[in-house]
């Protein structure tokens, strides 16, 4: 990879374009084994910039809080509750706005490099609640301006709160400052909890089962608040960790090594997989890397929270500290950049400055029961996966969760781009704009397919598209990646198929008016923790659903990126 460059795969376009899907995807994937992405490293820079600005504008925010003094002088007041507390609220600010994870190019976000505000300050674009039919006053999918409102509290209300000052000491904490005034907690909870029934979406890029919880700790009082934080970063812990309990992470391992900015030698990347160039299944090194790093994601935060201080302790805080920044410097794709950052202070702040407060500290219920309440959503998300998201139910891009692909004839997207209200353009006009011609756009669209088929589910989801489209010749349609509509459609995403499911379907068809046959969406669901298949279901935008089945992990994890021919098993078709 170049530093302005990007380092691109060579291939005769003319000869390349004839070949099959599966047979364009080969040299791509072999070129990702090698190369990653080829991102030029000054858009790595970028990135490293932003972390930066994002860590010193949350200390200059922390320094405005009377009792919190000295910009040098941080282990004096890192570990104050009132800066966990802003530190939370101000990553929440971030993350809501649209600069956290999802933003910019590495999540192929081009023009612009960015959605959320953009999009929730403006009635009339497309919102997704969660639960329209169970809920009063959620019902519909068009933002109103009470919706902009709700919003834009939400943002005032963060702001307000990281300005104001704490209420007083809490001698538990040993704390002179305390914490921010409890009805301000309160308001920006009940804004996001009305705001995400309003449109799951936000509640999502708030990242409100980590921030939301979290916030809720800081309703407690005493020592309470402290076990209760400690309590949500256990379960995002070991929540992330038990969702990687499966045959699929090795193969994310194998994908973000090969991507990482780092480790730039490609002997080195190469042996990440079985026998590279013909056998790019994950190979001895990544089935390692997935295990040993599982172990340490479940077993080290346990350490943590029942080690009140000593060499335990700062022992288990290095490893965390280790863990999370290994993560951050191989920039996923995705980038969940400041989450990183965020649990690494967690770390410090937490179990490292206030070490010695554990459950004997305990003064009420409510931190188990807060403890009880997220654990379960897990639990659930991880039985279930179709009824919780990848993010409250913890499965953070363990290779297992829910994903679409959307076949799209020209004249949908058309219909797409005049009939929305939308920033971004849809995402094959973006690359061609970003890459300055349509066969260069189209050689890194087929770098997007060798991404997908990388993980497991990429192999069910190439396959499934042979069915989807069986009405028709592929050359009519474009593949798009559901979180490319996604993005285009609600301003965020973040691998979630929950927000690219039936309900932005029916949102998009409603505004379109899709022919028969013109949209085709396959909606390949995530694998249960106690099962070890996944369910799937072909849609088609104007007529419904026409057929459903499943696929064996055991099939796909088996083959190569480029191979499309998973067995698939049918068990219903109209």
């Amino acid at each position: 990879m170049g530093f302005l460059k990007q380092d691109a795969p060579v291939v005769d376009y003319a000869e390349w374009s004839k070949g099959t899907r599966a047979e364009r995807i080969v040299p791509m994937a072999r070129h990702w084994a090698e190369v990653g992405f080829g991102t030029p490293v000054v858009l790595h820079l970028f990135y490293v910039v932003k972390i930066l600005l994002y860590i010193l504008v949350a200390w200059l925010i922390v320094l405005t809080t009377s009792g919190i003094d000295g910009f040098t002088n941080v282990a004096a007041w890192y570990h104050e509750p009132i800066v966990y507390q802003k530190v939370v609220f101000y990553t929440m600010l971030f993350e809501v706005v649209g600069l956290g994870c999802g933003f910019g190019p590495l999540n192929n976000r081009f023009f612009p490099p960015m959605g959320s505000i953009l999009y929730w300050l403006r009635p009339r674009t497309i919102r997704l609640p969660p639960w329209p039919n169970r809920v009063p006053l959620t019902a519909g999918d068009s933002r109103t301006p009470f919706d902009v409102l709700l919003y834009a509290a939400l943002l005032v209300m963060l702001l307000f709160a990281l300005f104001s000052d704490g209420t007083g000491p809490i001698p538990e904490l040993g704390s002179e400052v305390g914490v921010l005034p409890v009805w301000q907690t309160a308001t920006i909870i009940g804004l996001l909890v009305v705001a995400g029934l309003r449109d799951k979406v936000i509640f999502l890029a708030a990242r409100g089962e980590v921030y939301g919880s979290l916030a809720v700790c800081f309703l407690f009082s005493g020592a309470d608040i402290i076990i209760a934080a400690k309590l949500v970063c256990l379960v995002i812990w070991l929540g992330a960790a038990t969702s990687k309990l499966n045959k699929h992470f090795p193969f994310v391992i194998s994908t973000m090594m090969s991507n990482n900015p780092v480790m730039r030698p490609r002997w080195i990347k190469r042996k990440f997989f079985e026998h590279f160039p013909d056998d790019l299944r994950p190979g001895r090194a990544s089935r390692f890397l997935a295990h040993f790093s599982t172990a340490i994601e479940g077993l080290v935060p346990l350490v943590l929270f029942f080690s009140h201080g000593g060499w335990a302790t700062a022992i288990a805080a290095f490893v965390m500290l280790v863990f999370h920044f290994g993560i951050l410097s191989a920039i996923p794709m995705g980038v969940p950049l400041e989450w990183n950052v965020f649990m690494m202070f967690s770390v410090l702040a937490l179990f490292v400055g206030n070490a010695g407060i554990g459950l004997a500290d305990l003064q009420s219920p409510w931190p188990i029961l807060l403890f009880a309440a997220v654990a379960g959503t897990v639990v659930i998300g991880n039985l279930f996966p179709r009824k919780v998201s990848f993010l409250p139910g913890m499965r953070y891009y363990a290779g297992n969760w829910d994903t679409t692909l959307w076949c799209v004839k020209p004249s949908a997207a058309e219909k797409i781009a005049n009939g929305i209200v939308a920033i971004a353009s849809m995402p094959a006009a973006q690359m061609e704009k970003f890459y300055g011609s349509k066969e260069t756009a189209e050689v890194y669209q087929y770098m997007g397919y060798a991404f997908r088929s990388f993980n497991t589910h990429g192999r069910a989801m190439f396959t499934l598209a042979h069915r989807a489209m069986a009405d028709g010749s592929e050359d009519d349609y474009v593949l798009t990646d559901g979180e490319r509509i996604c993005s285009t459609a609600i301003g965020w995403n973040f691998g979630d198929g929950h927000m690219h499911n039936e309900q932005l379907i029916a949102a998009l068809q409603k505004r379109c008016q899709f022919e028969p046959g013109e949209v085709r969406v396959l909606l390949l669901d995530a694998q249960p923790i106690h099962r070890q298949r996944q369910e799937y279901r072909l849609v088609d935008a104007a007529t419904g659903e026409f057929e459903r089945g499943y696929v064996m992990v055991a099939d796909m994890v088996t083959r190569q990126p480029w191979d499309d021919t998973v067995p698939v098993h049918v068990t219903w078709r109209r």
